[in-house]
């Protein structure tokens, strides 16, 4: 009769494999919810039942070995069988329950998520909910996530995806900066204006400002008196009278109903990406992934009200007319206004 695998054998091949996948100890107890050290020490353990060397340290890196390569493909495949058997008694259970962990972008989370996630412990109460919110693209199969939106085109052939919404991207300004600085017409004219520009903190580039013009898109970079990775940041400036910004239009819908910025040169605002759910083939048949996808319905409804806002601005009293079909694709880079 074959040994029966302990749980501290198995506990060793899930830290080795955390560690392997996220490249580090740091990371993989931050995955698993314990300590760097305890992972390490799980995975000196494994190394020492199985003689082997499973990574290469050094100061600064931390490498498979060709023997750690093997076992962590082998590992995976132990884990996802381990995923897909829990998912099958998940499945057996008609209401949702337990925990739903969902992963998605700061912006995204904090503005369209987490207002609307109350509503669904109120439908289901004995659902519990791990909201993950990080720029990084998580891999969901090796970090147990249900379900991610992400604003992206999925690229993974392992996971399943739903179009939410387009990524809608417009420029704005504040009331009391259009009245005293006059309101730009064209995308030419931001040469004569102030402009507030973000920096996406995982490149450090900053935003190409994107412009629909008849059946094409080009991109121009103004010179920017304040440069600021923060989404939110950039529109609290705009909203002081910075100057002229652009941001997606379901972050900047609360401003603009508040009174306090006005979108501007909407005539060539841009559908950019597309907001997008993903998960495994594994999460099909879960009854909370069911449950949260359906629920995307009413955070996502279509057409989307943030965008019809800007669609209707400026308010008027009659019934409004919807502006030009967006741009789609990638844009042309033309000029960039000096």
């Amino acid at each position: 009769m074959t040994e029966q695998i302990g749980l501290d054998r198995l506990t060793g091949l899930i830290a080795f494999a955390r560690v392997a996948s996220l490249g580090s100890f740091t990371a993989a107890g931050r995955s698993l919810s314990i300590s760097p050290s305890a992972v390490s020490k799980s995975v000196q353990r494994l190394e020492q039942r199985l003689g082997l060397r499973l990574f290469s340290r050094t100061t600064r890196s931390l490498t498979l070995t060709p023997e750690g390569q093997d076992l962590h493909e082998r590992a995976l495949r132990l884990l996802r069988e381990a995923e897909e058997i829990e998912q099958a008694a998940v499945a057996a259970r008609a209401e949702p329950t337990g925990t739903l962990k969902i992963a998605a972008s700061p912006p995204v989370g904090v503005h369209l998520l987490v207002p609307a996630l109350p509503r669904l412990r109120e439908r289901y109460p004995k659902l519990s909910i791990d909201l993950r919110l990080n720029d990084r693209f998580v891999d969901l199969i090796e970090e147990r996530i249900d379900v991610a939106i992400r604003i992206a085109d999925p690229e993974d052939s392992r996971l399943i995806s739903r179009r939410l919404a387009p990524h809608r991207l417009c420029a704005f300004a504040s009331p009391d900066y259009l009245a005293r600085r006059g309101t730009p017409h064209h995308p030419d004219e931001l040469i004569d204006h102030d402009c507030v520009n973000f920096r996406f903190q995982s490149t450090g580039q900053v935003l190409r400002w994107p412009f629909c013009l008849g059946e094409r898109t080009f991109e121009v970079v103004p010179q920017a008196g304040f440069v600021i990775d923060s989404s939110d940041a950039v529109l609290v400036a705009l909203a002081a009278g910075a100057g002229v910004g652009v941001s997606p239009t379901y972050l900047a819908a609360s401003h603009v109903r508040a009174g306090l910025l006005v979108p501007v040169l909407t005539k060539f605002a841009v559908e950019r990406a597309t907001i997008a759910a993903l998960w495994s083939e594994s999460r099909r048949s879960s009854p909370n992934v069911r449950a949260f996808l359906n629920f995307l319905y009413e955070v996502f409804p279509s057409p989307t009200p943030w965008d019809n806002l800007i669609d209707q601005w400026p308010p008027t009293d009659t019934a409004p007319t919807r502006l030009q079909p967006l741009c789609a694709g990638a844009p042309e880079r033309i000029r960039d206004p000096k």
